[in-house]
Order: C-alpha cells, then sequence, then structure tokens
C-alpha cells in the first residue's frame, strides 16, 4: 500500500500512548514514517517535543488532528496509515469508529483492548468488511493477550502434531493499574448479559473448526507444584483469543483444550484474589459504587516510575500430548504498561514490516504475526524459554 505514513499512533497523550509513542522514539527503524493522532495538537506538541529529547537526531512524527466524535477525521487518519495503533479506551465507548474506518481503508490495525464484548461485537460487524479489503484487525496486543496467545504457541510447537494436545498456563504479576485500565474493567464488569449476548452473536456468525475441537478447560486447579502454591481460573479475555488461535491453526491438533490460572503463593492471597474480583463486580452492577470505583483513578493517571520499574510477570505453561510434555515461560517487566506498550508497538511494526502469513480480517496474533512476533518480543523486554521437556 502507498499510504503517507507506515504506522499513526491514535492517543499519544493518554498514559500508555505516551509509553507506546517513546518506544517507538527508541526503537523504530529511522526509516519509519509515522505520526502521532489525537483531538488535542497542543498535548500532541508537547508528546513530540519529549519525543524530540529522546534521540535529537531521530526524525520526529508528524500529527494528525483526529476525533472519534468526528467519522470523517476517522477515515481519513485510517486511510493515510498502512498500520494504526489505538490507546483510545475504554473501547466499548470510543474504540468502533477506528476499527470500522480501517476495516473499510483496508488499513492494518492493533490495539490493547481486554474487553471481550468489544472483540465480538467487532467481529461481527466488521470481520466481513476487513476480510475484503485485506485489512487485519488485531485486538490484544498487550499484557491482555500477547503472552498467553504467544505463549500457548510457543509451547505447542514443542509437541507432536497431529494429536489432542492440553496446555494449561499459570500467570502471576506485580503491577498497578492506570485509570483507563479501571475504565475498561468496570465497563466489561457492568454489562455481563451485552457480554454473554456478544459472545452468542459472534458463535452464530463465526461457527467452530471443521473436524477437529477446541475447548476452554473451566475446571480449576486449585494447587500445583509448578505454580508453588495455589491457583484459580481467570474468566477474562484470554483464553478466549488463545481458544480462536487454535480454532484457525491446525497446528494446535485435532483436539486442543487450554486451561488459564492465575498462580498465587498463599491460600490467603488466592481467597483475597477471589473476592476483590467478586466484589468488583458486584459494585459495578450498581451505578452509585460504580462511580465510586472509577474515582480512584482519572484517565491518563498511571502507575509512578518506580512503580513501573518494580513490575513483572511470569507464564508457565505445561503442554501435554502424544505422549510428551513441554514446560515453558513467557516473563517480562512490569505487566500492565511498561511491558504492554512494547509489546503493542512491536506488534504494529511486525505488521509494517516483517513477511508474514497471509490473513485478513479480525484475527489473533498468533494467527497474524505468530513466531516473527515472538523473535521481535525480546526486545521489549518479553522473553520466553523453554524450561523442560520430558516423557508422560
Amino acid at each position: 500500500m502507498q499510504r503517507g505514513y507506515d504506522i499513526v499512533l491514535f492517543g499519544a497523550t493518554g498514559y500508555t500512548g505516551t509509553l507506546t509513542a517513546e518506544y517507538l522514539a527508541e526503537n523504530a527503524p529511522r526509516e519509519l514514517r509515522w505520526a502521532l493522532a489525537g483531538r488535542n495538537i497542543d498535548k500532541l506538541e508537547a508528546v513530540r517535543a519529549e519525543l524530540a529529547e529522546i534521540d535529537p537526531d531521530r526524525p520526529t512524527p508528524d500529527l494528525l488532528p483526529a476525533d472519534v466524535d468526528d467519522t470523517a477525521s476517522i477515515r481519513t487518519l485510517a486511510a493515510s496509515a498502512r498500520v494504526v495503533i489505538t490507546t483510545v479506551g475504554p473501547y466499548a465507548e470510543y474504540g468502533e469508529p477506528l476499527v470500522a474506518a480501517c476495516a473499510a481503508e483496508g488499513t492494518d490495525y492493533v490495539d490493547l483492548c481486554g474487553e471481550p464484548a468489544f472483540v465480538d461485537r467487532m467481529y461481527v460487524r466488521h470481520h466481513a468488511t476487513a476480510q475484503s479489503t485485506g485489512a487485519r484487525i488485531v485486538h490484544a496486543c498487550g499484557f491482555d493477550s500477547v503472552p498467553y496467545d504467544l505463549g500457548v504457541l510457543f509451547t505447542v510447537g514443542r509437541l507432536p502434531d497431529d494429536v489432542p494436545l492440553h496446555v494449561e498456563g499459570f500467570v502471576r504479576a506485580q503491577g498497578t493499574a492506570s485509570g483507563g485500565t479501571l475504565r475498561s474493567a468496570v465497563g466489561a464488569f457492568s454489562d455481563p448479559v451485552g457480554m454473554i449476548t456478544a459472545a452468542r452473536d459472534r458463535r452464530a456468525v463465526e461457527g467452530g473448526p471443521k473436524g477437529r475441537r477446541v475447548r476452554i478447560d473451566r475446571s480449576g486447579i486449585p494447587r500445583t507444584r509448578l505454580a508453588r502454591g495455589w491457583t484459580l481460573p481467570i474468566p477474562s479475555l484470554d483464553p478466549q483469543v488463545v481458544a480462536r488461535s487454535a480454532a484457525a491453526l491446525e497446528r494446535y491438533g485435532p483436539d486442543f483444550s487450554y486451561g488459564h490460572y492465575g498462580a498465587f503463593r498463599h491460600l490467603t492471597s488466592a481467597v483475597g484474589a477471589a473476592g476483590g474480583a467478586a466484589g468488583m463486580m458486584a459494585a459495578a452492577q450498581v451505578p452509585a459504587l460504580r462511580e465510586r470505583l472509577l474515582s480512584l483513578r482519572s484517565p491518563g493517571e498511571g502507575p509512578s516510575e518506580e512503580q513501573l520499574a518494580g513490575g513483572w510477570f511470569t507464564v508457565h505453561f505445561v503442554g501435554s500430548g502424544g505422549g510428551h510434555q513441554v514446560h515453558t515461560l513467557v516473563s517480562g517487566g512490569e505487566p500492565g504498561y511498561a511491558a504492554t506498550s512494547g509489546m503493542l508497538a512491536e506488534s504494529a511494526l511486525c505488521l509494517w514490516r516483517d513477511e508474514l502469513p497471509r490473513t485478513c480480517g479480525q484475527v489473533t496474533t498468533a494467527v497474524a504475526m505468530g513466531e516473527a512476533l515472538i523473535e521481535r518480543l525480546p526486545r521489549a523486554g518479553v522473553e520466553f524459554e523453554v524450561l523442560r521437556t520430558f516423557e508422560d
């Protein structure tokens, strides 16, 4: 495609958007033609000035006016870029105009969305258009859900072909939520009926893999020596993304299942996490309590530099099939923002720069980028390792 820009970042003045812009300014190839987009040009100018200080010899990005309430500006943004990055959330409130524009213009799209209902609705409304134009619409390109989607792909690749496979992922992390993440989570929790309806509508359109079976294992594993403590199933977007990759890729075998768990050192921590999640879900149903939750952090407010420096995550995977087992590890720095901004930026660079499988429509990171993105992610501090292989 002949476009004015290789990558346009929408939302660069927000907390995660600024981190993503800084990552691109420090790590992108010098020949990258890129721009920052948003509704406040003065704030974008301030971000660009900060980027210029990172490397004065590197060309700074252009600035583009764009507002989700101005359809023409969003369509112009999409038409100007080969790849669009958006950090403007909650996506259920602000995301659809840009998805629609990218699908219509044949523009590749990446975001940080962890909102299941939004992802399902975008599939129903815009997947077919994106297929017709060649656009690749890739949601969840941060901590939701890159470590899990690509971690399972990495694990499956070290197991036998054409046999039933089962993989379990065990997550431990230390990080702090930003105001934007809090609003996205509360928004998702506040509409469980909408989430169920969106998932049902997607199933009716998408169907399942022909001649193969893919399942999410929700049975639960209360204790595991691998995770060194207690575990709880995590009802997040992540296992859905893994299952969609498995449905699309025959390498996952004729019968694939995945279990997704949070791992805790102590029982009290596991109980506290379960209680906190249940309390947040309950509070999100009550308008007054929902507003109180949202007031805990303002939009654009995020962790301090010290909190970013002290954050980390690990995801242990155990895969089995055909008489073989493999234990792998995906690990990185502060998950919600430091690692996420790098994962998001590398996803966009991967779509722009790398030789990738031919695909289009709404697809996952494993389907769209796969091994190419795994090879890129150590630049963002995200490592993939095989810890042990053994016979059952």
